[in-house]
């Protein structure tokens, strides 16, 4: 009977340390629906090359544009004064390297305001 709790034991043990190996090797990977580690660390730093990117246009400093970056997918958002400069901020972010797409939601302001 100590033999049989034994082997119970030691089954146990090792059927809880492979759980816990799988889950911190998988634990990082992405899927369909979650990005992983690496691929949200690589959307950050695209992330702010973009915003440095339309910061340092000597034309227009695009103060009131946002950006955000989801698997190399850039999008836009805010606003300027003209749709020259909507088109420009479009052109500078898919200059940026390892920029897969720019969906480009910037809004025009309206000169009343």
């Amino acid at each position: 009977m100590k033999n049989k709790n034994r082997i119970l034991s030691v089954a146990l043990c090792l059927g809880l340390l492979t759980t816990g190996a799988v889950g911190s090797f998988t634990g990082c990977a992405g899927n369909a629906n979650e990005r992983s580690t690496g691929q949200y660390i690589d959307d950050k730093t695209m992330q702010h090359q973009v915003r440095d990117a339309l910061s340092d246009n000597a034309e227009y400093k695009f103060d009131n544009v946002n950006v955000d970056v989801y698997r190399g997918q850039v999008q836009l958002s805010g606003f300027v004064q003209n749709s020259d400069q909507k088109s420009k901020a479009k052109d500078i972010a898919k200059s940026v390297q390892g920029v897969k797409d720019v969906e480009n939601n910037i809004s025009i302001q309206s000169s009343n305001q």
